[in-house]
């Protein structure tokens, strides 16, 4: 953008920016207002199981780093991976590729399953799901950026229990 010669900017060039922030606004208001709408979902084809998990942990570098790093404190992780399948009547609680995703994220962040790397083994399990279900990525672009993984991870991590429902809902709206 350029400034006038009054050291002000051109209201259309500010406008032209701001739209192009559209949708992240909209997002914004829907999240103030608490009228924020999940997304459509996709099919989850792959189902994720305790021992490929916890492979994948044990092959995360910060294993060398800390022998805390991936210790588990109780059975909450199982409990988190199996949640995400849950059914009632015969019906999927989350059945969408976007809601198993997003309550996996949340319940590894906020289960607290392990001494060391709890948001980074959520992250991690979120991402291996995403990518097992042929979700990682489209059109060879990620459909998360790294920034807005690390600023949901820490927003889920950092949020009140009585939130859960917009959080997941704020993580299915950050899905491209």
């Amino acid at each position: 953008m350029k400034r006038t010669q009054n050291n002000s900017f051109d209201s259309q060039q500010v406008l032209s920016v701001i739209e192009q922030y559209s949708t992240a606004l909209d997002l914004l208001d829907a999240y103030d207002h608490q009228t924020m709408k999940r997304p459509k979902g996709n099919e989850a084809a792959y189902v994720l199981t305790y021992e490929e998990c916890m492979h994948v942990i044990a092959c995360m570098r910060f294993g060398k780093e800390s022998d805390l790093f991936g210790k588990e404190k109780d059975d909450s992780f199982k409990g988190s991976i199996g949640n995400i399948y849950q059914s009632f009547a015969g019906m999927e609680v989350y059945p969408t590729l976007e809601e198993k995703a997003a309550h996996l994220l949340y319940f590894v962040t906020k289960n607290h399953s392990f001494f060391d790397g709890n948001k980074r083994i959520a992250a991690a399990m979120f991402l291996y799901f995403l990518d097992k279900n042929g979700a990682l990525f489209a059109n060879g672009q990620k459909t998360i950026d790294d920034h807005t993984l690390v600023a949901l991870t820490i927003m889920i991590a950092e949020s009140r229990p009585d939130e859960m429902e917009m959080m997941i809902t704020v993580v299915m709206n950050c899905m491209k």
